[in-house]
């Protein structure tokens, strides 16, 4: 079937002319019958109608818009005989670096808090441990009280509660601190006040924890 072009072409598209690109209003062209008595006059100024399309795509089928480059259906490339493909957006490598504590047992902080009789360790531990998120529970293991602390100070200080302390990174990705009603209380870097129980602070790379008689926690973010 094809179209009347307002410009007098037969166009095998209903939108635009095929030939000349003017618009069309859809409304398919009369062709009447031919008989062998008196064959129907052609216009020598009317070309003939356009072929419906060009070489089909190698990789679709669609026929090729003229000498377009690119297939308008799967963007088949007929100059590189390849159908380009989108390459997925780059992503960054999750990552494995996570916050670390070093614990020791601090001289400086025994010596402010002054506790009667107890003697500051004559080979004093010093270890790092990794802090997985989201809590690291600070105390000492107990069988019969149920207390299994990722930081666990049962050997390493008679002053630290059972659950003394605890270290929760937020949704926002900081560190806080809260002390759970410890007996000798949770200090944090050079304040003289400990926490109250059940009070929170936010802590960062650098700050020191002081729990027990003379335990420091010092935090590294990741390098």
């Amino acid at each position: 079937m094809t179209y009347a072009c307002p410009k007098g072409h037969a166009s095998t598209t209903d939108d635009f002319c095929d030939t000349c690109g003017a618009k069309i209003g859809g409304t398919a062209a009369f062709t009447p019958p031919t008989t062998s008595a008196a064959p129907a006059a052609t216009s020598a100024s009317t070309p003939p109608a356009a072929a419906p399309g060009g070489e089909p795509c190698p990789h679709c089928g669609t026929p090729r818009a003229g000498a377009g480059r690119f297939c308008e259906d799967c963007g088949y490339d007929h100059s590189t005989g390849r159908v380009p493909t989108l390459a997925p957006p780059a992503t960054a490598a999750p990552s494995t670096a996570q916050w670390t504590a070093t614990v020791f047992a601090d001289r400086e902080y025994f010596t402010a808090n002054a506790i009667d009789g107890v003697d500051f360790p004559e080979q004093p531990a010093e270890r790092t441990v990794t802090l997985p998120a989201p809590q690291v529970r600070i105390g000492r293991k107990s069988t019969s009280k149920g207390t299994d602390p990722e930081i666990d100070l049962a050997e390493e200080d008679p002053g630290v509660s059972h659950s003394h302390a605890l270290l929760t990174l937020s949704v926002d990705g900081v560190w806080l601190v809260s002390d759970l009603g410890s007996t000798n209380g949770t200090y944090l870097n050079d304040e003289p006040k400990p926490l109250t129980a059940g009070q929170t602070r936010s802590v960062g790379d650098g700050d020191h924890v002081h729990v027990g008689a003379w335990t420091t926690i010092a935090l590294h973010a990741p390098a």
